[in-house]
């Protein structure tokens, strides 16, 4: 991309001129083939893809897959064609009695470790970072050491404890191995057991004090951060009571979810409030359940197996809530959300007008909803008042079970 073409992206994304651009792709199993949807606009707006116009890559799990590859000079089309036999291979059974609550892990790395091989090879991330001038950083838990680790190639050879010399494909296990789903890599488990299941945080702080001395800088700085679009579970308080038995593995999965999304609501909220000096800060994401998909364009699903639904709009809350992340058959369903979403940001309608004139988002700014400093496609159901209430009242409290 010439000088001229990169300024044009710039405007046509409303980015400062000289502003560093961080792009950072949260963890999410098969739904990142929702997330692919918007990249994909993202590179049309732009007129090039990612890897051209972007300074710094960052993704756990699959996000990291996504962003491993961005490094190796692929677009989000072509991107697309190839998550789709990897993650599609990666989740195979081990075998008819493999469970990943009662025998696992459920699923066997070894179809993912040959297909990531025979793709990226067995190049660095110093490799990557010589082609591309991306700077790195992909996340994982090590398990031995009790901590997270930030796998990080700065292009900066002052820089040090970085894992330049890391093979790609090794990284990309670490950060990808979901316990009870897959086995460790050796010491690490996947990223998403650690508070940076959503990396932008990471990120930004590596770049903003590990990268080198005014390589980036808060006020000169744009982050493009990317959800997988979440399943986040609504109950009623008579739900939750007296969990027996088997109950304990609703509570093992929710705690495992509930937790990585708790993380990275709390990182958001911290890149939102302007703490470090106005960040350029820009979240996309999309809850899946009626009320926020409901606000999307309604787009066919005719296609979709084992759906009991004809058109987005008619799916339910269990629906959406069942998507699991190893569930692979839900790829076509996931990829019609996508592209509902990249429609609800980029409106067809207004693809002629000048940027002055659009209502949409366009990529231009955070997407946050009209009437509130929240995310725009993210439901919440908080009910302070009626807390309050409860919290209140010494009745109230003792009425509570105890066991």
């Amino acid at each position: 991309m010439t000088s001229e073409e990169k300024k044009k992206a710039f405007q046509q994304l409303n980015i400062k001129e000289g502003n560093r651009i961080i792009l950072t792709i949260d963890g999410g199993g098969m739904r990142g083939i929702f997330t692919l949807q918007l990249l994909k606009k993202l590179e049309e707006l732009a007129g090039g893809p990612i890897y051209e116009w972007c300074d710094m890559v960052a993704g756990t799990s699959t996000g990291a897959i996504i962003a491993g590859l961005i490094a190796t000079r692929r677009t989000a089309a072509q991107i697309e064609e190839l998550y789709k036999q990897l993650v599609g291979r990666v989740f195979t059974k081990r075998g008819t009695l493999a469970n990943r609550f009662y025998n696992p892990p459920a699923f066997d790395k070894k179809n993912y470790r040959r297909l990531l091989k025979e793709t990226v090879g067995d190049v660095t991330l110093a490799d990557l970072s010589r082609t591309t001038g991306l700077d790195m950083l992909f996340t994982s838990k090590d398990m031995a050491a009790g901590e997270e680790t930030f796998f990080t190639c700065f292009d900066n050879d002052g820089i040090k404890g970085t894992y330049k010399d890391a093979l790609l494909r090794g990284v990309l296990e670490a950060t990808m191995s979901a316990p009870t789903y897959f086995a460790p890599f050796e010491r690490f488990v996947d990223g998403g057991t650690t508070t940076f299941n959503n990396p932008s945080g990471a990120a930004v702080l590596e770049a903003l004090y590990y990268s080198g001395v005014g390589k980036y800088k808060p006020d000169a700085l744009t982050v493009f951060s990317f959800g997988t679009a979440s399943v986040y579970r609504f109950f009623e308080p008579k739900e939750i009571q007296n969990p027996k038995g088997l109950d304990a593995l609703f509570w093992l999965n929710y705690v495992m979810g509930e937790s990585s999304k708790d993380a990275s609501e709390m990182q958001v909220d911290m890149l939102r409030s302007g703490l470090i000096n106005n960040i350029d800060y820009r979240r996309y994401q999309l809850s899946l359940d009626t009320h926020a998909v409901r606000q999307i364009p309604d787009k066919s699903i005719d296609h979709v197996l084992d759906v009991d639904a004809d058109n987005l709009h008619s799916l339910t809350d269990e629906d959406l809530g069942n998507i699991d992340m190893a569930d692979v058959s839900k790829f076509p369903l996931m990829q019609v959300i996508g592209q509902a979403v990249a429609e609800y940001i980029c409106p067809p309608a207004e693809a002629n007008l000048p940027p002055a004139q659009r209502q949409g988002n366009w990529f231009r700014g955070d997407l946050l909803s009209k009437t509130s400093a929240r995310d725009a496609l993210v439901t919440a159901r908080g009910d302070i008042e009626t807390i309050k209430k409860q919290l209140s009242s010494a009745a109230w409290i003792d009425g509570q079970p105890t066991e």
